[in-house]
């Protein structure tokens, strides 16, 4: 099948262009949908006007077979000078892909669009990440990739835990759950009753105080261990672009009138997505957050009947005690050997990647021989 590019420098004209009545699309994830790069584009990334967005649809119809949202970077990483293109996706994004069905990535639509990148902006290195490996658009890509000429790579972003339900109840699933993480909750519980009133709830809906619980999420992330966010709009309004699209769960538990802990979850198709957790650091004696992830838990499995619970980025041990499986997120990175930004690029990166592999091992340091008792009592 042939197939014909438009290229939009927005995601907005995207929408425009594809007349879509609302802000969801067919993709099965939600990080590869309208809603979610409009978000991220708007909110979550310098204004810079580097955005892309290849319309890829079949020659001579007006379809739109999947939309692959890209940056130009000035530099990056991957190339030794010169500019970059990415996916547009940072630290906000746990998965990067086009929007569309899986059915229509296929290999020659994404040969058409890099066969636009390169005749229109001559990209010559290109960094995708982070990637689901086991995913059509990670390997109809590199096929695309290596058919159009370019040098391949593939390397680790970053380890993901998630949880396979099963069919199985929240009663079911938590005995599965290590017994000092239920004996946690439980004297959390004990903890809270005691230090006076408090209330746990979860939005997902506009009219039950949708503001309110934003403001909450934000003074409880204000309070905690986190980095203040970079683009400090972006969460806010991902809440607001969740609600809209009915994915939002958001859970905050008070204690006193005062927000201690708060969660930020997406459902989506049967999958839910634990996006940002934080507590005020102020009353982490009472492990409100493990209350508050008991609960979301119940409600994801028994009343959104959930087939998969996804703690997206990163091998914090914690994740380990909840979920069942673990999984390795990807990047892929690309040049054009034929270009003289690609190919030096490309020599750093497996030069680099040789002298990793061949390299002699560090030598151990020199250890003491160890102290008599008498020595060690002098050392005291």
């Amino acid at each position: 099948m042939h197939y014909s590019v438009d290229e939009h420098r927005c995601l907005a004209d995207v929408r425009a262009a594809a007349r879509r009545p609302g802000p969801d699309c067919d993709s099965v994830d939600a990080y590869a949908t309208q809603a979610w790069f409009e978000n991220l584009e708007r909110f979550g990334l310098p204004q810079d006007g580097g955005t892309v967005a290849l319309c890829v649809g079949p020659a001579g119809t007006t379809d739109q077979a999947i939309c692959l949202p890209l940056r130009r970077e000035a530099s990056g990483q991957a190339a030794v000078y010169g500019p970059v293109w990415s996916g547009l996706s940072n630290y906000y994004s746990s998965l990067y892909a086009p929007t569309g069905r899986a059915e229509h990535c296929t290999v020659d639509a994404c040969r058409a669009a890099l066969r636009h990148l390169r005749r229109a902006h001559g990209a010559a290195v290109i960094d995708l990440r982070p990637l689901d490996q086991d995913s059509a658009f990670f390997h109809h890509m590199r096929s695309a990739l290596q058919a159009e000429g370019f040098v391949t790579d593939t390397f680790f972003c970053f380890g993901n835990w998630y949880l396979r339900v099963e069919g199985r109840s929240f009663d079911t699933y938590v005995q599965t759950v290590p017994s000092r993480i239920r004996n946690t909750v439980r004297r959390s519980r004990k903890k809270l009753d005691d230090a006076g009133p408090w209330d746990l709830r979860i939005v997902s809906h506009a009219d039950q105080g949708l503001e309110q619980a934003i403001a909450e999420f934000d003074a409880v992330y204000r309070q905690s261990w986190k980095v203040p966010e970079p683009f400090p709009e972006f969460v806010p309004n991902l809440i607001r672009m969740a609600e809209r699209c009915g994915w939002l769960r958001l859970g905050v538990v008070r204690h006193a009138g005062i927000p201690i802990a708060a969660q930020l979850w997406m459902v989506r198709d049967g999958h839910a997505l634990i996006y940002k957790l934080a507590y005020d650091e102020a009353y982490k004696r009472f492990s409100a957050g493990s209350i508050l992830t008991t609960e979301m838990m119940r409600l994801a499995i028994d009343t959104d009947r959930v087939v998969e619970i996804d703690y997206l980025t990163g091998d914090d041990a914690y994740k380990a005690d909840w979920m069942s499986h673990r999984r390795e997120r990807l990047g892929l990175v690309a040049f054009d050997p034929l270009t003289a930004q690609g190919l030096a690029s490309a020599t750093r990166h497996f030069g680099a990647r040789w002298w990793r592999q061949v390299r002699p091992a560090p030598r151990a340091a020199a250890v003491a021989p160890a102290a008599t008792p008498d020595e060690a009592a002098v050392s005291a």
